[in-house]
């Protein structure tokens, strides 16, 4: 039965949900009246039985049908069915009514040991009756009478009559029920709609009208902003690509040319002159470390935000990742001096082989852009690491894409580079909490920042005894 119902449409067990609930709440409401009803017409009932008086003249002839002397000042009986019972146990019951079976109590009014009695009993043809016993004149005790049914057949009428509006109430909420829910998921019918069009033609640009500010509304930004940032990311997969393609041209391009030379070479017996084939090699040599180190850059740049990358985060200083970027950065800066103006101990929480690299990108865009026998100055103190060259400088108007993927300045296009460096530098600063930035430098050149947060560092353990952690350096 569950699963079938799991199987029904959403609106259809909304329909029913709604159903059930008002059935519930009409059938509790239903019987609290009906419950409540009969109580008081019981109430009434023994209330009029009770209040009732018998006189003489029924309760006389009543007894003298029976050879019983009774005083005269006795009043006439009620319209009730009235019997007489004596001390002695004898019963004289009006004339055309079944007579009623007495019981201990009644005997017990009769022979004055008990005021009154209220009880049911039974007629002789088994008519169910509420007996209502009160003290009569000379020792006898008067029962007056009314059946339940009197009763029984007003609750029967009035158990009709909630029960047929119950079930009008309950398909009335079922029918409501189900309008209700259709106008509620027509916001998600669209959605619905939207995610199979969307599934069908990969078009990201559907957008769900935004109505009010309930739950619905608030899925439906969700949902648009959900497709935004889908079609964003594959916008800009699409640009890398592209942007991709169109850097590998360039050193595939060069690298085919001259591996066709060689190969000319080789298949028509005219050898190249030696320095022309030194030259060759070497330029094949460049263009496949270039495309390596493009791909090495494509990998990086390809890799979500929050996916683990090279190595997992872990405590390490900064200053002695600066001291391997320089000894990687001084194999090619020919010419160049880098100069360590200052490297104060500070301890960051990151990927080391990632950190690396962007140390040695930002190293690597400074000896770029250094005259022949500059010097590219490095500064780490309180956190931050400053890069300076002497070199020509960015225009004010080219610094807000310097950390674009494979955006490069026009005065740079002859240059070696793909253009990522700064941005995978600018990627690892954000995944490590910091942040980058490249400013003019007074008197001329460039000046990059790169800032990270400082993490806690256990020192080493004492020789007399454990070590005290420290925190965080900054």
């Amino acid at each position: 039965m569950i699963e079938r119902f799991r199987r029904l449409p959403l609106r259809s067990r909304l329909a029913l949900l709604t159903a059930a609930a008002v059935a519930v709440a009409v059938a509790v409401a239903a019987g609290a009246c009906w419950i409540l009803t009969g109580q008081q017409l019981e109430e009434q009932r023994d209330t009029a039985l009770t209040n009732q008086s018998v006189g003489t003249d029924g309760v006389t002839q009543l007894l003298r049908n029976c050879g019983t002397q009774v005083p005269k000042e006795l009043v006439y009986p009620t319209p009730y069915t009235v019997q007489v019972v004596t001390s002695d146990g004898v019963v004289c019951t009006q004339v055309g009514k079944s007579p009623i079976d007495v019981g201990p109590a009644d005997l017990a009014v009769a022979d004055r040991q008990a005021a009154d009695a209220l009880h049911d009993a039974r007629t002789r043809d088994g008519t169910e009756m509420r007996v209502a016993t009160s003290q009569g004149p000379g020792g006898t005790a008067v029962m007056i009478a009314q059946p339940t049914g009197d009763i029984d057949k007003p609750m029967n009428a009035l158990a009709l009559v909630l029960v047929v509006t119950a079930g009008i109430g309950v398909l009335g909420a079922a029918a409501i029920g189900l309008v209700v829910a259709r106008a509620a998921l027509r916001p998600v019918d669209q959605l619905t709609d939207a995610a199979e069009h969307i599934a069908r033609t990969e078009d990201l640009a559907v957008r769900i009208p935004v109505e009010g500010e309930d739950e619905i509304a608030r899925l439906s930004r969700s949902f648009n902003s959900m497709t935004a940032a889908l079609a964003s990311s594959r916008d800009r997969q699409q640009q890398l690509i592209a942007d991709a393609g169109h850097e590998l041209r360039t050193p595939l391009t060069s690298l085919r040319t001259n591996i066709d030379l060689l190969v000319r070479s080789e298949e028509s017996g005219r050898a190249i002159p030696p320095e022309d084939r030194k030259e060759l090699l070497g330029s094949v040599k460049a263009q496949m470390t270039e495309l390596a180190g493009l791909i090495g850059d494509l990998q990086e740049l390809s890799r979500p935000d929050g996916a683990p990358g090279a190595g997992p985060a872990q405590v390490i200083g900064l200053h002695e990742t600066v001291e391997r970027a320089l000894a990687r950065a001084r194999l090619r800066a020919a010419g160049l001096t880098l100069e360590v103006v200052e490297l104060e101990p500070w301890y960051v929480r990151a990927e080391a082989p990632a950190l690396e690299r962007a140390v040695v990108n930002l190293l690597d865009n400074a000896v770029k852009f250094s005259p022949p026998g500059g010097t590219v100055e490095i500064r780490l103190a309180a956190g931050e690491l400053t890069v300076r060259d002497h070199g020509p400088g960015i225009p004010a108007d080219e610094l807000p894409h310097v950390f674009d993927r494979f955006w490069r300045s026009p005065s740079a296009r002859s240059l070696p580079g793909s253009g990522l460096g700064l941005s995978i530098v600018a990627r690892t600063a954000r995944r490590a909490g910091g942040e980058v930035a490249l400013r003019p430098a007074e008197g001329g050149g460039t000046v990059a920042v790169l800032r990270l947060p400082g993490a806690p560092v256990e020192p080493p353990a004492l020789p007399d005894g454990p070590g005290t952690a420290e925190g965080p350096r900054s």
